[in-house]
């Protein structure tokens, strides 16, 4: 008998696999700042920061985007495991534990980038754009009374997009999790013959 695979959760696999590996490369998220003199590249799996040329990092977001990398690389392996084996006792148990990792990091990530302008916006009464691009005016106290404006630019690059898809998949193979268990069979009732003596004879 062929084995059964739930494609929609290999597909997220293997999509979650190759997201962290190019996360590592390409942000999720980039705003840059002027001609690229300052770029802020963000994903949950690796973020850091571009000023003249010189990219460095931090070690709180550092600490963080490793243990996203590790969450997600368990996840993507459970997930792998499940869809080649997925009518194996421990399957629904893999599944259970994989298939939100993907949104999960999705959602994060959104909130924390609406978080992120409305703190900036507070503090430095400076607003920035999530996608496109904006001539912004920066705070007099700041440039010491100038009418000083710079020209920001964010955008989603296309491994926030691979992030889309592969949550898509992981929660498709949940819902298709039920179509290729095998089905239950009910066993039919036992039947009961009973038996009746037969009357002793009148004498």
């Amino acid at each position: 008998m062929q084995a059964k695979i739930n494609w929609f959760g290999l597909s997220g696999a293997t999509a979650t696999l190759v997201l962290i590996a190019v996360s590592m490369f390409v942000p999720w998220w980039q705003l840059r700042v002027g001609d690229a003199l300052i770029a802020a590249n963000v994903s949950p799996l690796y973020t850091n920061f571009n000023l003249m040329g010189n990219s460095f990092t931090v070690p709180a977001l550092l600490a963080v985007n490793l243990s996203c990398i590790l969450l997600s690389l368990i996840g993507g392996i459970l997930m792998l495991v499940y869809s080649v084996r997925p009518t194996k006792p421990y399957a629904k148990t893999l599944l259970n534990f994989s298939f939100g990792t993907p949104l999960f990091f999705i959602i994060i990530f959104a909130v924390a980038l609406l978080a992120l302008t409305f703190i900036i916006q507070a503090m430095f009464s400076l607003s920035f754009p999530l996608m496109g691009a904006a001539n912004v005016q920066l705070p007099s106290n700041a440039t010491e009374g100038m009418n000083v404006s710079v020209q920001l630019v964010a955008e989603f690059l296309w491994p926030f997009y691979l992030a889309v898809a592969s949550a898509v998949l992981c929660v498709g193979a949940r819902l298709y999790h039920k179509r290729i268990l095998p089905p239950v069979v009910t066993p039919a009732p036992a039947t009961i013959v009973t038996t009746t003596a037969p009357a002793p004879p009148t004498p």
